[in-house]
């Protein structure tokens, strides 16, 4: 793991003087992160990046999952569905397991922490335990909140406004509830082996593995095989142009430990891609960061081709990388976005196609988006901007009216 020095070259002196103020101001609170899996997704990736950090920096942060069977997970996919606005019926007897599930583990964890940091739906009714333990909660929304479905939305709600504050990840999930709320848009590790800089013979190296040609143009999604990142969509895209551009097509990712569709989007990929060798479907362990890396490295263009997105932080993976994005226009992605200055932002598989084609064909003004968007991403959406919201964050539960809420 790098030390927070070595962030000095990327981000200057003075915002890494700043981290170290706010943490000495925070020192002798423990806060405890709690979520569902310490593999896969979002969550995952940015509390292994940012923990050891903020412990470095003095900060005493731990990190706690939830335990649960397969029947839970099922059913935490459900209103993870439904709370991106999918029509998905979720019945009184699921919403009982699932407060089930959560009271034991409010019975089997141990909430040590001053500060209780929960993170998504599935630990969301452990809640419950405040009112025996006091200490200070706060609900940190990681999803797509653009549009619920109102019954689970008022369920979740009447949990969320048991917390000290909730935290999203863009404007436009802020919600209609009775206590404060917070933007904290998630961030990307510029150090990690996801981003940080690789040489040509890496980059060759990964790329001859899978087999992929780098003569050719390489159209690239990288995302778990999700409903809602849409890769059938991206094919249709792909083919949509396939004829007028010859061009190469990558869908590379992997699942999550409580995400139980993956396997079955997977399958639905792989027959839509049948008989097309120039699509290369490539499902990655929890381990192969480099190969990301590299991936992206190696593409022409990536897209991001989400039908709902709490965030996407392959977008701006792709950005730091200075790599030409086409991104549907949901979530938190026009936050990291600006349509024909830093990327492209679209609505539909006929879009994409016009846009892919577009910068397939006109390689420097593709570069010039990419330029453009790392610059974005240098100044918002690094780890030690991420870090410095939360040390923020910490302090304002403690610090009533002398911290600016964020």
């Amino acid at each position: 793991m790098p030390e927070i020095k070595q962030y000095i070259p990327i981000v200057g002196q003075s915002v890494v003087d700043e981290i170290h103020f706010l943490a000495e101001k925070f020192k002798g609170k423990i806060v405890q992160n709690i979520n569902s899996t310490f593999v896969g997704g979002g969550v995952a990736e940015i509390l292994t990046r940012m923990i050891p950090l903020l412990q470095e920096l003095g900060v005493d942060v731990r990190w706690d999952i939830i335990k649960g069977n397969e029947k839970f997970f099922n059913i935490t996919k459900k209103i993870h569905n439904a709370l991106h606005g999918v029509n998905i019926q979720i019945t009184p007897k699921d919403l009982d397991v699932f407060l089930q599930v959560n009271q034991e583990n409010a019975r089997e964890i141990n909430l040590y922490g001053d500060v209780l940091f929960i993170h998504d739906p599935q630990p969301i009714a452990l809640i419950e335990k405040k009112k025996d333990i006091g200490k200070k909660w706060i609900w940190r929304c990681h999803i797509d909140f653009t549009n619920p479905q109102p019954e689970i939305m008022n369920f979740l709600k009447s949990y969320i406004e048991k917390y000290e504050c909730a935290v999203f990840s863009a404007p436009v999930f802020s919600r209609d509830i009775n206590i404060p709320q917070f933007l904290i848009a998630p961030s990307i590790d510029p150090l990690s082996d996801k981003n940080k800089e690789l040489s040509p013979e890496t980059i060759n190296s990964v790329m001859e593995c899978f087999k992929i040609d780098r003569e050719r143009p390489i159209v690239t999604q990288i995302s778990r095989f999700d409903y809602l990142k849409d890769p059938v969509g991206v094919i249709k895209a792909y083919k949509k142009i396939k004829t007028h551009v010859d061009c190469q097509l990558v869908l590379a990712g992997g699942g999550a430990t409580d995400d139980p569709e993956g396997m079955e989007v997977l399958e639905k990929v792989k027959y839509a891609a049948e008989g097309d060798p120039d699509i290369h479907i490539i499902f990655l362990p929890p381990s192969s960061d480099l190969e990301i890396n590299a991936l992206q490295r190696a593409s022409t263009v990536i897209l991001q081709k989400s039908l709902k997105e709490g965030f996407g932080l392959t977008v701006s993976e792709a950005l730091w990388k200075s790599k030409p994005i086409i991104a549907s226009a949901v979530g938190g992605i026009p936050l990291q976005i600006k349509h024909q200055y830093s990327g492209i932002l679209t609505h539909s598989i006929e879009g994409t196609a016009y846009y892919l084609k577009q910068l397939l064909n006109e390689p420097e003004y593709a570069k010039k988006l990419g330029i453009n968007g790392k610059e974005h991403i240098k100044n918002n959406f690094l780890i030690t901007r991420h870090i410095r919201d939360y040390l923020l964050l910490f302090l304002s539960l403690y610090n009533t009216g002398d911290i600016v809420h964020l």
